[in-house]
């Protein structure tokens, strides 16, 4: 059985490689090399790097898993590869925080979506999240038959580069969009503040979309911030992630944080909100955990003046390597196994 991955968004460059470094261009490429010979379904055929493209028109549904990645378009896709096989086999795959889909139509077409067709998620609060959803908004017959799979996404461990602090502290914007629900104005007060207090360099690296957005604008005025692009490569994205001293995260929800775990095992000291997204993914005793944004500029000036410190910190509250403990828990290999023993389970593949 052959496995096609779709996901509206992916752009393939001209060499035959899907394109970008956000976390729905990464993913994709994570499960085309999970499953050997897959697809992608895409606007037409094209032979790719390592792929091919194909329309969903053209998928064979009797003998091909469709993987969508735009979970609340199910219906629609499974429709069209009805009209050439008996039993379309569909997984979704939720890889965003549930909380976009806000209006009430949206919420129940989701909710029928991952109540019809097996459902994996990125991480176990976003399995709970999906749960809930389904059993509040469809009826109980449909609900209890619900399949429902998750793993912590994880990172490639071996894209990971030596840490080197930068003689001026730098310090990240852990996001490449500068949405409300990422809250970049709490973010510019609090290193503005701590700017007064220390020579700090402010990073952003935003996605196309939201360089030009006015909190961008705003930024970028300031003598001591750079605000640019995406990095062309890979790999001059973990060249710049190792010399980063700290980051601030300030969202409100996250249905993972990839970013955020990406720049902790790169070696930068993360301070983070008080909220369930965040301590899903730390230890218990994670140090640098604030309910204010006073609290939050004294944590991150800490981090930025007293950076080694605040490094033993962080292996106390792991037992003793924090790098280890955080290496342990997001593997993508597990990811990956994951991922294939529920395809397995699921679909006998």
């Amino acid at each position: 059985m052959k496995v096609a991955i779709r996901y509206a968004m992916a752009l393939v460059d001209e060499d035959g490689h899907v394109a970008g470094h956000d976390a729905g261009a990464t993913l994709v490429r994570r499960l085309l090399r999970l499953f050997p010979d897959s697809l992608l379904i895409g606007p037409g055929p094209r032979h790719c790097a390592g792929f091919d493209m194909i329309p969903l028109e053209f998928v064979d549904g009797a003998n091909t898993l469709v993987i969508t990645m735009d979970v609340i378009d199910s219906l629609s896709i499974w429709r069209k590869l009805k009209v050439n096989c008996d039993e379309p086999k569909l997984m979704n795959f939720v890889w965003w925080n549930t909380s976009q889909y806000e209006h009430p139509v949206q919420r129940a077409g989701l909710a029928l979506s991952c109540a019809l067709f097996p459902t994996f998620a990125n991480s176990e609060r976003t399995a709970n999240e999906v749960r809930e959803i389904v059993t509040k908004l469809t009826v109980a017959p449909i609900a209890e038959k619900a399949r429902i799979g998750w793993v912590n996404l994880g990172i490639r461990l071996e894209h990971v580069r030596p840490h080197r602090d930068h003689s001026v502290p730098v310090v990240l914007y852990p996001a490449i969009y500068m949405s409300e629900r990422k809250q970049p104005q709490v973010f510019v007060d609090i290193v503005e503040r701590v700017h007064k207090r220390t020579p700090i360099k402010v990073e952003a690296r935003l996605h196309e979309s939201h360089l030009i957005s006015e909190q961008a604008m705003s930024l970028s005025r300031r003598d001591w911030t750079w605000v640019g692009p995406l990095t062309a490569r890979r790999e001059d994205y973990w060249e710049a992630l190792a010399r980063t001293t700290a980051f601030l995260a300030t969202a409100t929800e996250e249905s993972y944080g990839l970013e955020y775990i990406e720049a902790l095992v790169a070696g930068a000291v993360g301070v983070f909100p008080d909220r369930p997204w965040a301590r899903a993914i730390l230890p218990a005793r994670y140090p640098f955990i604030y309910r204010t944004p006073a609290e939050a500029e004294e944590m991150l000036y800490r981090a930025v003046t007293d950076t080694a410190a605040c490094r033993r910190e962080l292996d106390q509250a792991a037992d003793g390597d924090f790098a280890q403990w955080l290496r342990t828990r997001h593997d993508d290999d597990q990811f990956e196994k994951a991922v294939a023993d529920r395809v397995g389970e699921w679909f006998g593949a």
